[in-house]
């Protein structure tokens, strides 16, 4: 669907544009994968206007999961999908031999583009990165997207990076928007990026260098997303900053405690279950926890409970 925001040309970018959720990996109660989730979290983020999904990232602990359980995710995103949403499969691992072996089954189930964050504790450095990048985006002839997570972009630096065998896009979760702004200048191929904070994202987009966004909150006000999104792209930013509004009023209670138990509980004021958080990520809440969460919903007014039972 063309909502009026930047899609570069090429066939890998068509349909690209829009909001996206960082996909909450579900879990049973016993801490299982909970397959059956993920189909009800797709349903309903396309019911609200959701243009695709992120899987296995930062929000969806991909790095808490082991590498069976993210390709189980991969697979069964494919089949709710049905084709009805651009899917893009988080692959970053501790090891890039991991990395490379999710990318490739990625590409076989039928996953749109592989993404992955820089290195992780080992190889943090330019040169490190870049090998990383580079047999991740050559195990495949899916187009690859860099996830920049908190870093500095420095645009003379990191266009290598676009150089590389199908490096065509970025998911850019910080706020120095220029910098990004450098980077594209340099690129002599087209690429998308997409803005990763979700209090900014309105932003992002009137700068004109984001095709859309990708982040946690999506999940949960999938809606609010879907129509920043749009009426940026309909250049209505006075109707869209107060859907960015209640954004950031919703974002605060999001972060309001470290606990990945304390954000997908969020889930289930929606009505969908998605669990806890897994260790070290998640922490049990209690009855009174809840209570809390549920009663800063309520206050907020625009969150709806049960709202994916509607």
């Amino acid at each position: 669907m063309n909502i009026g925001l930047i899609e570069p040309k090429g066939a890998c970018f068509k349909g690209m544009a829009g909001a996206y959720s960082a996909l909450y990996t579900p879990f049973k109660k016993d801490g299982s994968l909970n397959e059956e989730m993920i189909e009800k979290v797709i349903e309903y983020g396309l019911s609200r206007g959701l243009n695709g999904f992120y899987l296995t990232g930062s929000t969806g602990e991909g790095f808490l999961l082991s590498g069976d359980e993210r390709k189980r995710v991969y697979a069964r995103a494919v089949k709710a999908s049905a084709g009805r949403a651009k899917l893009i499969a988080h692959v970053g691992c501790m090891s890039t031999d991991d990395a490379v072996d999710l990318a490739k089954y990625a590409a076989k189930v039928g996953i749109d583009w592989v993404s992955s964050v820089a290195p992780v504790y080992f190889g943090q450095c330019f040169a490190a990165a870049y090998d990383h990048y580079k047999r991740i985006s050559n195990a495949t002839d899916l187009p690859f997207m860099i996830y920049s997570l908190g870093a500095d972009i420095i645009p003379d630096r990191d266009a290598k990076f676009f150089d590389l065998k199908n490096v065509k896009g970025m998911k850019y979760t910080n706020y120095k928007y220029w910098t990004v702004q450098g980077l594209r200048n340099r690129l002599s191929k087209e690429a998308i990026f997409f803005a990763g904070a979700d209090e900014q994202v309105l932003s992002g987009l009137a700068t004109g260098i984001f095709s859309g966004c990708i982040g946690s909150s999506q999940n949960i006000i999938p809606a609010h997303f879907a129509k920043i999104c749009k009426l940026a792209g309909e250049n209505n930013f006075v109707e869209a900053a107060k859907f960015q509004a209640e954004v950031v009023r919703f974002v605060e209670q999001l972060i309001a405690k470290p606990n990945g138990s304390w954000h997908k509980s969020m889930m289930k004021y929606i009505g969908l279950d998605c669990g806890e958080g897994r260790a070290p990520n998640g922490r049990h809440l209690s009855k009174d926890e809840l209570k809390d969460l549920f009663s800063r919903l309520d206050a907020l007014g625009f969150v709806r409970r049960n709202d994916a039972r509607r």
